[in-house]
């Protein structure tokens, strides 16, 4: 058994680490791929991996790469492509680590499970440093965090998974740094949230809440309901896990007193093995909600008939490629990754091209989004693990495609914003459109909100989705709406991550 990394290797490893990310400014870090080769990059960290990683080894002399001449970027494109099936189950985690020693860190995540099996991903403090400066645009571009005193209320489930942790732990690389952040962890406890924003949220400028879009709705509605007004704490919101509509976003923005939705909202791009990827921003967020009014656009745009998250991201910190419609990325860590297929949807646009293709639409959204500055790294959208759509009459119909109609003004103030969308065949094998919706805590089932529910999801369904108006016969475009009650125990557990689609 090898042994143990001298103390002072680590030491150092983590005072240089920090030592570059104190002294590297915002600006400074955002530019970088603006003066380097973000493909040098990836290119130095297939050759590092393949010499020095073990399983990363075994895996090239699998596929007959063990000896390849690597060095364009159609050599790079040529690599096999690693995935958690392939690469990461089939190796002891150690084996994963540079030198075969996972030692090389000193701390593991885990994920959340969304497709299945919990995977543990190892890494050092250094790789939350550049995962920080993702957190660091978000609080100083966007919040003006470096200017105002901020209180950081985490949100997501500590222990080990991933979300707290990794949001606590960057957040407070970001404090080390000379931001006025103060963070406390109350986590996924609506009760503690509301107890800890009372006491503290008076004594600072502005108050961020990180934590699943549906969880911080339910925080909000929950703080509502028992006389907490947001509006007095200039409320700022940073999502992560999943899409959700630009409607979402003005419905919690009105409600926490926000209207200000492209510096007062943000959504992250994380997973557990790669950190988070990419990050909104003002000018993403403009641009979004410009494509959500015009879904033909947006249609040209993304290929489909719903709305991705859109981010910008550094391809210096995750080189990012497009293969057959789903991303793959490459990126340091305790696990380095090269050409990593992540099963999530998306694809990437340079930021030239995007605001070609917002003028070639009559928007100006670096004129929109008024002093804050535009940043020029390019884009990154994402729809989500595939499979995650229910195929209706052959048409995919994607949560993304309902939730807006949850959130009309009638119907908002009954619901959580949780739902279970599914295909189900009744006894006679017609298939029909079923929609399981969540009700706020004390309301009770109404056919009079049922109907308007269903009446406004196939309203949304249409507006977006020319696959569903083509396919779908006009006398099934309607869902079956049920209503149940709050944290329903089959299709709303409390306490576990919210699958949309059955």
């Amino acid at each position: 058994m090898p042994h143990a990394l001298p103390f002072s290797d680590r030491a150092e490893r983590a005072r240089a680490a920090f030592t570059t990310f104190r002294t590297t400014s915002l600006d400074q870090a955002l530019e970088r791929h603006l003066h380097e080769d973000p493909f040098a990059r990836a290119l130095a960290l297939f050759h590092d991996a393949r010499a020095r990683v073990p399983a990363y080894t075994r895996f090239l002399a699998e596929h007959g790469f063990a000896n390849a001449d690597v060095r364009t970027r159609a050599d790079f494109a040529r690599l096999p492509a690693v995935t958690k099936a392939n690469y990461y189950r089939r190796h002891a985690l150690p084996e994963l680590c540079r030198d075969g020693r996972l030692e090389h860190s000193d701390f593991v995540a885990v994920s959340s499970g969304s497709t299945g099996e919990p995977a543990i991903w190892p890494r050092f403090v250094s790789d939350e440093f550049a995962t920080a400066e993702r957190f660091e645009q978000v609080l100083g571009d966007a919040f003006r965090a470096h200017e105002r005193r901020t209180l950081g209320v985490v949100c997501f489930a500590l222990g080990s998974w991933v979300g707290g942790m990794y949001t606590t732990m960057a957040c407070r690389h970001v404090a080390a740094k000379g931001y006025p952040l103060t963070l406390v962890t109350p986590g996924n406890n609506v009760v503690e949230i509301l107890r800890v924003v009372r006491a503290l949220a008076p004594a600072f400028e502005q108050t961020v809440l990180f934590g699943y879009p549906p969880f911080l709705k339910d925080v909000i509605d929950a703080g509502l309901a028992d006389g907490l007004r947001w509006s007095d704490h200039h409320v700022r919101l940073v999502t992560a896990g999943e899409v959700f509509s630009e409607s979402w976003r003005a419905l919690v923005g009105e409600r926490v007193g926000s209207p200000e939705l492209a510096v007062s909202t943000a959504s992250l791009y994380g997973t557990a093995d790669g950190g988070v990827l990419a990050n909104e921003t003002p000018l993403s967020v403009t641009i979004r909600r410009f494509l959500a009014e015009h879904p033909a656009a947006a249609r040209e745009l993304f290929a489909e008939p719903r709305l991705p998250t859109l981010c910008q991201y550094d391809p210096c910190h995750r080189f990012f490629e497009v293969d057959q419609g789903e991303l793959l990325f490459t990126g340091d860590g305790g696990a380095p990754l090269v050409r990593y297929r992540i099963l999530d949807r998306g694809g990437i646009v340079g930021y030239g091209d995007m605001l070609a293709f917002c003028r070639d639409h009559g928007a100006d959204p670096v004129a929109d989004i008024g002093p804050v500055r535009a940043r020029q790294q390019p884009f990154v959208f994402v729809f989500g693990r595939t499979g995650f759509a229910v195929s209706y009459y052959g048409a995919n119909v994607f949560p993304e495609n309902v939730a807006p109609g949850l959130e009309v003004p009638v119907i908002a103030p009954h619901v959580t914003g949780k739902f279970v969308l599914e295909a189900v065949h009744g006894s006679d094998e017609n298939v029909a459109l079923r929609l399981s919706v969540e009700l706020l805590p004390a309301r009770a089932e109404d056919l009079e909100l049922a109907g308007a529910i269903a009446r406004a999801v196939r309203d949304e369904i249409e507006r977006q989705n020319s696959e569903f108006r083509s396919y779908v016969p006009e006398a099934r475009r309607t869902p079956e709406v049920v209503l149940l009650p709050n944290g329903h125990p089959e299709y709303f557990p409390k306490g576990v991550k919210h699958r949309y689609t059955r």
